[in-house]
């Protein structure tokens, strides 16, 4: 094992040019040196392309040219071959990491495998900027929102694939993954509608899964409290060219308080790689079936609901002079929510929601910086027993498995979009425009145009500074349109949800610490919410203007950069974000659901220490202040939701092959709403083991 003799400042050194000479780069320096890969645990930031950042796995990927030329033994061969810089893909077109032009957080495999986390909903909870409203543990339909906005304004992807379930956004965030799946998440904040179509309102998601370089078996065995039980396995299998990975996972839970349940999932994600083309697939099922306690009023506390969920994708990538990456994909979801749940036929909804789309990009790169072109299709649909324009009965569909219901309702609207996009690259300065033109059928036939341009400068090293302004539009979901049930009413002549969104930044590391920050406006013009005038028995969903004003600050120290693997303490990051809004229509005498229920203060803390040998513990304190009051059903008082604070600690042993753990989650059995009513669990535990095992494949 070699071991650091001495210490020396670090210096930034870079090549444009490599011969293959082997000790080209030992004479230019005139010194020893080691190679390796460097990661940086904690919340990071990287710049996205569908969200996705493009990693070098390997030499071929890092120095363009050729290794497969036979030599003779001890030939040198002094060919020249140009050294690309390391690309993180930024919007449209791909921009060298060292000149991102926009704040992306990033959740790494550390960060995962460290986290108490049960759940990509649980994992959301340590970004500050994000919002997550759990209605029941294990990720059981929660609600996500970025900077201020709701879980109907966000985008969510799964390897750049887009998700987003136009019935309603509770459903979005129902993953057919399990979190041992993800290699990281990606969280853009702001609008980018320009870069991930018209849902992107305030932000969004993106879920990379795993690409092992070996092939792999896991799997992972747990239970705690509430009767909680279940697991999940994977096989990884890579050849030269191919890499397959299959999962699968069960959980089942007694629950509080009406708040059981059971969910399932099978995933697949299949990839070829060659030097011309690469091809990507993945295909997912999941399904959940949950007490729903009293999740969409306090008229019932014996709610239940049942959803699947089916995807499917292809992506390809062609490696020419002009870069092109085709994509076609579709999801379907199926719900069925009851209102008493020992008698289904008293109040019971059925809905089935299909969507299917297509997108091309293709870019290039040539004097004047790099130029992006897309264009994109996506049909949304939705048969339900209460959601849509009334069908005839000849065309009333039958619902599958439930003798005597039919879908009487429907609608159907389609997205057509096309991007423009160019980028200049300078020295210290990275500026990226754009602009999306954008139609939907439900809205109108003309073209709406939403334009962008993001902007960063290097004044020092390690210092980076952003500036952004985009505009971006949201589409109602069919819920905002169409639900009319006890206490609330939809709108059918809503308008679509239009801001304008400006945010500057700051960005700068250097050895041990990172520091970031940023502001952000956004006007919102034709704001959706559910509101209930004087006089009125319910909520009916208007549009309405609503500005958001917020910052957000991280300060991250990393001491296993800065004093290796062995250093008692691993990690420290502390990040908090304000938000603030401001209806401008407001009417005295009308109640906002939208005024009472946002995230005003958000501070979170993240420590990984060892403990010793290979013992580790991982502290997350999350403290918030929720703006708004409810009526508690249980205390029949009108109640803050105010500030609480939750503490996550898991205890962890690590081997090369295998994990042990105990997660205790709110350890200081606090017992808090974020939804009015829905009052979550106090201290509970998991335990649990995760076992990797490389295999050989022939």
């Amino acid at each position: 094992m070699q071991k650091n003799q001495f210490r020396f400042k670090a210096e930034r050194i870079r090549w444009s040019k490599f011969t293959r000479k082997h000790d080209a780069i030992f004479r230019s320096l005139g010194k020893e040196m080691s190679i390796g890969v460097l990661s940086v645990s904690t919340l990071l930031f990287a710049t996205p392309d569908n969200a996705s950042a493009k990693t070098a796995t390997n030499m071929t990927a890092v120095i363009e040219g050729s290794y497969d030329t036979p030599t003779s033994e001890g030939e040198e061969v002094d060919s020249l071959i140009e050294l690309k810089a390391t690309e993180v893909i930024a919007s449209r077109a791909p921009i060298p990491s060292d000149k991102a032009v926009r704040i992306v957080q990033v959740i790494n495999r550390e960060d995962i495998e460290a986290s108490s986390a049960q759940s990509v909903n649980d994992l959301l909870k340590i970004s500050a900027g994000v919002d997550v409203r759990q209605r029941g543990g294990f990720g059981i339909q929660t609600d996500i929102g970025i900077n201020g906005g709701n879980s109907d304004q966000l985008t969510v992807l799964i390897n750049g694939v887009n998700i987003t379930n136009p019935h309603t956004g509770h459903l979005t965030a129902d993953f057919p993954l399990n979190v041992d799946d993800i290699e990281r998440i990606e969280i853009i904040e702001g609008g980018a509608s320009r870069v991930y179509g018209s849902s992107a309102f305030s932000g969004a998601v993106n879920v990379i899964t795993k690409k092992d370089k070996h092939s792999n078996i896991n799997a992972h065995v747990n239970a705690g409290s509430y009767g909680t039980w279940g697991g999940n396995a994977g096989v990884n299998l890579v050849t030269r060219k191919f890499t397959n990975r299959v999962s699968g996972g069960y959980t089942k839970s007694d629950g509080n308080c009406n708040n059981d349940f059971e969910k399932k999932n099978i995933y697949y994600n299949g990839q070829l790689n060659t030097d011309l083309i690469d091809v990507k697939i993945q295909l997912g099922a999941s399904g959940m079936d949950y007490g729903a306690n009293t999740f969409y009023g306090t008229g019932s506390n014996t709610q239940y609901e049942e959803n699947e969920r089916y995807m499917a994708s292809a992506q390809a990538e062609y490696k020419g002079r002009v870069r092109v990456t085709p994509q076609v994909y579709w999801n379907r979801s199926y719900d069925h929510y009851v209102w008493w749940r020992a008698k289904p036929e008293a109040y019971q909804n059925f809905h089935m929601t299909s969507v299917y789309g297509a997108n091309i990009n293709a870019y290039t790169t040539w004097a004047l910086g790099k130029t992006a072109l897309g264009f994109e299709y996506r049909n949304e649909n939705i048969f339900s027993t209460r959601l849509g324009k009334e069908l005839s009965e000849s065309e009333q569909k039958d619902v599958k498995g439930f003798p005597g219901q039919k879908y009487k309702y429907k609608d159907e609207r389609s997205n057509y979009g096309i991007y423009l996009e160019h980028d200049v690259l300078l020295n210290n300065v990275t500026c990226s425009f754009g602009v999306l033109a954008n139609k939907n059928t439900s809205v109108s036939e003309n073209l709406r145009f939403y334009p962008g341009i993001d902007v960063s400068w290097t004044p020092i090293n390690n210092m980076r500074l952003y500036a952004s302004f985009n505009k971006s539009l949201r589409t109602p979901t069919f819920t905002d349109l169409y639900y009319n049930g006890p206490g609330i009413k939809g709108n059918s002549e809503l308008k679509p949800e239009k801001s304008t969104d400006v945010s500057v930044g700051v960005n700068y590391r250097q050895g041990l610490v990172t520091l970031q920050t940023k502001g952000f406006y956004r006007k919102g013009t034709d704001m959706i919410d559910w509101v209930k005038r004087e006089g009125e028995t319910v909520y009916s969903t208007a549009n309405s203007d609503i500005n958001d004003i917020g910052a957000e600050c991280l300060v991250n120290l990393d001491f296993i950069n800065k004093y290796g693997k062995n250093s008692y303490i691993q990690s420290l990051t502390l990040s908090y974000c304000y938000n603030y809004k401001h209806r401008v229509d407001e009417e005295q005498a009308a109640t906002y659901v939208n005024d009472l229920t946002f995230l005003r203060h958000k501070f979170v803390t993240s420590l990984n220490h060892r403990i010793a040998g290979k013992a580790y513990a991982q502290w997350d304190l999350q403290m918030k202040n929720r703006n708004g009051e409810f009526d508690n059903v249980l205390t029949g008082e009108r109640e803050k939701y105010g500030t609480f604070t939750n503490v996550d600690l898991k205890l962890y042993w690590q081997e090369k092959n295998y994990n042990l753990y105990l997660a205790f989650n709110n350890i200081t059995n606090h017992k808090y709403y974020d939804v009015a009513n829905v009052q979550q669990p106090g201290m509970w535990f998991m335990g649990g083991i995760k076992v990797n095992f490389d295999i050989n494949v022939k």
